[in-house]
């Protein structure tokens, strides 16, 4: 069964496609879409389907421990998965086909996808969202501006032969040090290697049952 799964609320789109077998249940989908997604299996989930709640015991939801192909679902047919209920992560999925398992390939695999999941307990989309815009604050700029007045110096004093002053290199560090606290709050980058490799030791096994 392959499945496309996105992030509501966030622009450029936060997407994966994945195939696994039909013979999964819901829980394991659960920690399929923790490991191709970016998170970390460490809060409450739930799967919205038909108007039914399937999901973590604390919810008073009915067990994920659900077969897929039990589920009856049809081509195109979409439903809601969320994450963290406290700042929930809301993903819609759709079901994209079914098809027979190809030859020698093991699954679930990761297909495509594309955005940096965002960081654990960040405050939801709403928090995700200002902290990635702080990377275009003012004074992100000046912390750019440090570093290429600091390549400058670096070329201009060499060429000279003066050396550089112990300020200039704190200065740099100190911006290197911002700009590396504003990168990480741009979520973790997409890989599908490195999630296929994860799926490939059945990560998303250890990842269905860690909710607090």
């Amino acid at each position: 069964m392959q499945f496309k799964v996105w992030l509501l609320g966030i622009s450029p789109m936060v997407w994966r496609r994945v195939q696994v077998p039909a013979t999964m249940t819901l829980r394991e989908l659960h920690g399929v879409f923790q490991v191709v997604m970016g998170w970390e299996g460490i809060h409450l989930f739930q799967f919205m389907l038909r108007a039914r709640r399937l999901g973590s015991l604390e919810l008073v939801a009915r067990s994920p421990d659900v077969l897929l192909s039990e589920l009856r679902l049809r081509r195109r047919t979409r439903f809601h998965y969320e994450y963290d209920l406290n700042a929930p992560w809301e993903h819609e999925v759709r079901l994209e086909s079914r098809h027979e398992a190809g030859p020698g390939r093991s699954y679930p695999i990761c297909l495509d996808g594309d955005g940096s999941c965002p960081p654990e307990d960040c405050g939801g989309v709403r928090g995700f969202l200002a902290r990635r815009e702080a990377w275009t604050v003012p004074e992100a700029g000046h912390d750019f501006a440090v570093l290429a007045d600091f390549v400058d110096q670096l070329a201009l004093k060499r060429s000279t032969g003066v050396s550089i002053n112990t300020e200039e290199i704190h200065d740099v560090r100190e911006a290197l040090e911002r700009l590396e606290v504003r990168q990480r709050r741009q979520g973790k980058p997409f890989s599908r290697k490195a999630v296929n490799e994860r799926l490939s030791k059945s990560e998303y096994l250890d990842l269905i049952h860690q909710q607090w």
